[in-house]
């Protein structure tokens, strides 16, 4: 990412505007205001672990995959993940996201990776702090980013916060800690985004990361928690960092995010729609919309992350295959998640078609990696063209869609990209614009020359993708 970094701290706004917060105000988003860092004069900056990345992608070159440490190995732990980064790099990979490392709270808990005891520390069921260094050091040496997890929203019943800092946590009319509202998310409590002082030792618990780690920034667990004149102040104490280019992601489709300082969105909307285009038999054409509407706001590149998959959902709905017909359907989806107007995410094992659902708290079930080499080998077709082309990754979009095909070009410099993918399960033959029509090609994912005429014939869940 070539983006210019905020150079200068700014100290005493911390304190004016703590002043100002309504103490009952917790989790409604507001519009980001001013820039508020949090780095007092006497903070003790860690000293730097390791050499920091100077390979981060830009913004729109990622291809984002997602480890779920418990359920990736037989081991369920970091090790077990420093195992397949050859292979992870070479599905065509450059950034990983981890899911929670840090340890688990057992008080009126579920497992949950995302009930956080202790933000400063590994989870002992995941290895230690020498592991997860070890992890990001050959990562980087393999080319790719790392990114964890953070989970700001809450915490456990049993982090030390609750004894010593009971007035970091949203509280009832009796002064008692609630568990977040509106939610049934009992395990864990919710913090006060008024209070100053968490706010502080959060955005600094995390920079630290950065240092002890020299990971390559965050996904952040459920955004649309905390204010957004948190996170504000969250991605302004983080990008302070002048040594590090950092990769921030708000799990949220918001797209005030972007004015935050987000680098993504989380494509909650293009998952809920290609599944409605499959399962109710919506219009292919409502992806247009979509494209419009979650990138405003957004500039210098900023993204939406898109998925087939993800692990809320793999649990909760299905693996791609249940959802999006098959292998074949699953791979039509994927294509447009990949290509269209996005960065892509993929979910550890969906590459291998696993045929069961990795389920909460992912202590079940562990990912065969022998299956389906097929499989694996078009997710790689499909990264790996995208990786090369910048017509796919930073061109200019022209959508050529009908309600039951989705067709597009992505166009820069000179290259043209054609993408035409059936999302039904049934043949149809698709009528080709007249800028499309009687043009030669080369099939991008098998070789040889297209020469297209007026229309193209395509199997249920059949795509193509053509260059010139």
């Amino acid at each position: 990412m070539k983006r210019i970094k905020n150079i200068f701290l700014v100290l005493i706004i911390c304190t004016i505007y703590s002043c100002n917060k309504n103490d009952n105000n917790t989790s409604t988003p507001s519009t980001p205001v001013i820039p508020v860092t949090p780095v007092s004069p006497v903070d003790v900056i860690p000293t730097q672990y390791g050499i920091p990345f100077s390979n981060v992608p830009d913004r729109e070159d990622v291809t984002m995959y997602e480890v779920n440490i418990r359920a990736f190995s037989a081991q369920g732990n970091l090790q077990g993940v420093i195992s397949r980064l050859d292979s992870i790099r070479a599905l065509g990979v450059n950034v990983i996201y981890l899911m929670p490392v840090y340890p688990v709270g057992v008080l009126n808990a579920v497992n949950s990776p995302y009930c956080v005891k202790d933000y400063t520390a590994v989870n002992t069921e995941f290895g230690t702090l020498a592991d997860l260094r070890t992890l990001v050091e050959a990562a980087h040496t393999k080319g790719m980013a790392v990114i964890m997890d953070w989970v700001a929203n809450h915490t456990s019943w049993d982090h030390a916060w609750i004894t010593s800092h009971k007035d970091w946590y949203l509280q009832d009319g009796a002064g008692n800690i609630v568990h977040p509202p509106n939610t049934n998310y009992t395990d864990v409590a919710q913090l006060n985004f008024s209070n100053q002082a968490m706010r502080v030792e959060m955005a600094k618990t995390m920079r630290n990361w950065i240092y002890k780690a020299n990971v390559d920034g965050f996904r952040c667990d459920c955004a649309d928690g905390p204010t957004q004149d948190f996170w504000k102040q969250v991605v302004d104490t983080l990008r302070n960092i002048s040594s590090h280019e950092l990769l921030l992601m708000a799990e949220s489709n918001q797209v005030s995010n972007y004015v935050t300082g987000f680098d993504f969105i989380f494509g909650f909307n293009f998952y809920g729609q290609i599944k409605s285009i499959y399962n109710s038999s919506q219009s292919v054409l409502t992806i247009d919309a979509l494209n419009n509407s979650e990138y405003l706001n957004a500039s210098d590149g900023q993204q939406v992350v898109r998925f087939t998959s993800n692990h809320d959902v793999n649990g909760s709905d299905g693996t791609p295959e249940e959802l999006f017909g098959g292998n074949r359907g699953s791979m039509a989806a994927f294509i447009i998640a990949a290509y269209m107007k996005s960065v892509p995410m993929v979910y550890n094992g969906q590459e291998v078609g696993t045929p069961f659902r990795l389920t909460f708290p992912f202590t079940s079930a562990n990912i065969n990696w022998t299956i389906n080499p097929d499989v694996t080998a078009e997710y790689k077709r499909i990264l790996l063209f995208r990786n090369g082309s910048n017509a796919v990754r930073r061109g200019i979009l022209t959508s050529f869609s009908t309600a039951d095909i989705c067709a597009f070009t992505k166009e820069l410099a000179g290259e043209k990209v054609l993408v035409i993918s059936n999302l039904r399960n049934n043949a149809n033959n698709y009528m080709l614009a007249s800028s499309l029509s009687n043009t030669s090609w080369t099939d991008a994912m098998n070789g040889g020359v297209v020469a297209l005429t007026t229309q193209v014939s395509l199997q249920p869940y059949e795509y193509l993708v053509l260059r010139q």
